[in-house]
């Protein structure tokens, strides 16, 4: 390495103080600017939307998401699902900023948030039906509200009894922290009777996701499922739904659900702590408007 003997020149020429203290100061400078990050290195969102809950609203919320990241680069919204309850009760302990729910919250959950200073607001955000599914191979095609109710409470057992195969019905069900869970047993398997106090049958195997009910509706031919209508695939068959024995029976979909022909049919929420305000006010504003058209791209129901 070459070593160069500056003071001496400095010595014979006073004049280059000024010039070795200018290049000094202009490396300096040059340093400062390439060592540090560029502007669109540093630019991050300034404001982030925590948004949790319902299985069932998950990959809705997940798109509408994207899309609104899109259009507001400022903005960053974080979903992830876990269940109805598990939204709520982050909404309630001041963890989420939206809570998804696929059912109206209980009366104890109020009173929980309100006691934590919270006041619930609820926004339904799109319609849902949900789908009674078995496997292909079943010949069963339709069935009574009625015979869904005395299948999920043990009181049918055997397909032949509805019409199918001699074959053990297996019974499949959401997690008890599901919304869907909850709707399925106050409106199929108590009927809606309020005063009614049925419940799953104690041989019902409880599934923790929607996709959890779709693999094995997939490969058990004597399975019986029920998950929202977003989350039926084609190698699933759809049973239609009566509200009499006699009929008609009606198989979900946009229509039916709008037109109130199709009986297990649903809103779903969000909830914001308070009236929202700022960027979450936004938000849902736009979901109300501009994001129902993503709705119908996943198999859900669009507000009217």
């Amino acid at each position: 390495m070459k070593t160069y003997k500056i003071v001496p020149m400095l010595k014979e020429n006073p004049g280059s103080f000024a010039l070795i203290g200018a290049l000094l100061l202009m490396s300096i400078i040059a340093g400062c600017r390439s060592s540090g990050p560029s502007p669109v290195e540093t630019a991050v969102p300034v404001h982030t939307i925590v948004n949790i809950g319902s299985d069932t609203l998950v990959n809705l919320a997940l798109a509408w998401a994207e899309a609104y990241m899109q259009q507001h680069p400022e903005v960053r919204i974080s979903v992830t699902g876990g269940g109805s309850g598990t939204g709520i009760a982050a909404l309630i302990n001041g963890t989420a900023d939206i809570a998804n729910a696929s059912r109206a919250m209980k009366k104890e959950e109020i009173e929980a948030a309100r006691a934590n200073g919270i006041n619930p607001v609820e926004f339904t955000v799109a319609l849902d039906a949900i789908a009674v599914v078995v496997h292909p191979s079943n010949p069963v095609d339709h069935l009574t509200l009625q015979q869904i109710s005395d299948i999920y409470t043990g009181k049918i057992t055997n397909w032949k009894e509805v019409g199918g195969e001699d074959r053990p019905i297996v019974l499949l069900s959401r997690e008890s922290n599901s919304g869907t869970y909850v709707y399925f047993l106050e409106h199929v398997i108590r009927l809606g009777d309020p005063k009614s106090d049925l419940l799953f049958s104690p041989d019902t195997l409880l599934m923790p996701s929607s996709e959890g009910i779709s693999t094995e509706v997939r490969q058990n031919p004597n399975a019986i499922g029920y998950d929202g209508l977003g989350y039926v695939t084609p190698d699933q068959k759809v049973v239609a739904v009566g509200r009499e024995p006699g009929g008609p029976f009606i198989l979900p979909s946009v229509e039916t659900v709008n037109d109130g022909t199709y009986p297990v049919s649903r809103p779903l929420y969000m909830y914001t702590a308070g009236e929202p305000t700022g960027v979450v006010k936004a938000y849902l504003e736009w979901i109300l408007t501009e994001g129902q058209a993503i709705v119908p791209t996943l198999g859900f129901v669009p507000l009217r």
